[in-house]
């Protein structure tokens, strides 16, 4: 690994962990990066979700205020996507290498159309959200699927995760999105724990990411109000567009 490479791998570390804390499709910054630099998509799939987790729990601490009052709220749902997150990892690691390469290109054109019409999805959640209750096996089963497909593939988990439980719970959005950071964190940890022990991450790679998701969670929980939403998306959508036209080439 030459040094540019591994600069533009932190970096990319950096800018995933902020928007991560933010919106939640970090994925789509570190993983073309990894494929551009000729790692393999299992490979770097497994070496991307091991070096973000640091960055969802200081993603996660940032929103410690909006954290509180919602212990109860954060084991129960936690469990299930821990549980979500090995199963997963499983398929993932037991699945053959091809049925990730054609699969991922369509889960990252479904990252990139909920990112752009994540502001019209606030706005209906927001109407649909008062007076819901939380009982009821749909917000859990909601939280497991989520935790399955970011233990798979983590781009855009953050949204899909927000958007089941905007629907479900009658609270404000920051709220919301506080309880957001700390379910990835658990699907992240898990899913990392789980390819530690049974895959074979890239360490340097792994290292380099760890540092700059750490730095950028910090960040994007702090300052992430002031960035404009619909440049971040711009650049969130071209980058992962990027990364499923490199996997469909890759293809042919």
């Amino acid at each position: 690994m030459s040094l540019w490479e591994a600069l533009a791998i932190l970096l990319a570390g950096v800018g995933a962990g902020g928007i991560n804390a933010i919106v939640g499709s970090g994925t789509l910054f570190t993983f073309p990066v990894l494929l551009a630099l000729g790692y393999p998509p299992v490979t770097a799939s497994i070496s991307n979700s091991v070096g973000l987790a640091p960055g969802s729990l200081t993603g996660a601490i940032g929103y410690r205020r909006e954290l509180a009052g919602q212990s109860r709220r954060v084991l129960r749902l936690g469990a299930m996507s821990c549980l979500g997150a090995i199963t997963g990892g499983t398929l993932l690691v037991s699945l053959p290498p091809d049925v990730f390469e054609r699969v991922v290109p369509l889960l990252i054109g479904l990252a990139c159309v909920l990112i752009m019409v994540q502001p019209r999805l606030g706005a209906w959640m927001r109407r649909r959200r008062a007076g819901r209750s939380e009982r009821g096996p749909l917000l859990p089963l909601g939280v497991y699927g989520t935790g399955v497909y970011g233990g798979y593939f983590a781009a855009a988990q953050g949204i899909v995760l927000i958007s089941v439980l905007g629907l479900s719970l009658d609270e404000d959005l920051q709220r919301v999105n506080a309880l957001k950071n700390a379910l990835t964190f658990a699907v992240n940890t898990t899913a990392a724990v789980f390819y530690i022990v049974f895959a074979s991450p890239e360490w340097p790679v792994v290292a380099l990411i760890a540092g700059g998701s750490v730095i950028g969670g910090y960040v994007g929980a702090r300052f992430g109000r002031l960035l404009r939403p619909f440049a971040l998306r711009v650049i969130i959508v071209a980058v992962g567009l990027s990364a499923m036209v490199q996997l469909v080439l890759g293809q042919i």
